[in-house]
C-alpha cells in the first residue's frame, strides 16, 4: 500500500466537491485526508486529495478524477518534490503549575499559543504529518480536551504550476 497526494485544479462552481468526492465513494475508494480553497484566479480551487492504495488502484483514482468535467488539472505531490503541510490545534487540560512544561514543548516545535485558560491552553501547530504526530506523542501525558486536524495542503517545489 502506498500513500498518494493529488493536487487537483478544478473549476470553482457549486457541486465540483461533491462530484470529486462522489468519484471516490461510489468506487470504494476511502480519502485519507481531503482539503479545498480557492487560488489566486478565484475561478478556480485547489483540492489536495490524500488516499492509500496498490499501484493500479492509485492510478485508476487518477484516471477517474483527471476524467471529471470541473477537473482542470491533476498532479501528484511526490515526496521531496513538493512541500506539504498540515495545520492543527490542540486543547489541552492544564495547571498553572503545567503550564511552563506544556509552552516549552510548544517552542521546541514552534508551535503558538493561541490561548490560555483558567483550566487549559490551545495550541496551534503547523508541519508535515511526522511533525504533528510527534508533537501530540510528547502531550499524550496531559489530558487532550479537543483536538482538530486541517488535513494535507501542498504545492509541488520549483518553478512548476497547475
Amino acid at each position: 500500500m502506498r500513500r498518494m497526494v493529488l493536487s487537483i485544479l478544478v473549476e470553482n462552481t457549486a457541486g465540483v466537491l461533491s462530484r470529486v468526492s462522489g468519484l471516490f465513494s461510489r468506487r470504494g475508494y476511502n480519502i485519507d485526508s481531503l482539503t479545498v480553497g480557492v487560488t489566486e484566479n478565484p475561478k478556480y480551487s485547489r483540492m489536495t486529495v490524500v488516499v492509500h492504495g496498490d499501484d493500479q488502484i492509485l492510478e485508476q483514482i487518477e484516471k477517474q478524477v483527471g476524467k471529471l468535467v470541473d477537473v482542470k488539472e491533476i498532479v501528484e505531490l511526490s515526496d521531496g518534490e513538493s512541500v506539504c503541510r498540515e495545520l492543527i490545534l490542540v486543547k489541552i487540560e492544564v495547571t498553572a503549575e503545567k503550564r511552563p512544561q506544556v509552552i516549552a514543548v510548544a517552542d521546541i516545535f514552534r508551535a503558538k499559543v493561541v490561548d490560555v485558560a483558567t483550566n487549559s491552553m490551545m495550541i496551534e501547530l503547523t508541519g508535515n504529518q511526522a511533525k504533528l504526530d510527534a508533537f501530540i506523542g510528547l502531550i499524550e501525558g496531559l489530558k487532550i480536551k479537543e483536538l482538530v486536524r486541517t488535513g494535507i495542503t501542498g504545492l509541488a517545489r520549483g518553478s512548476s504550476d497547475l
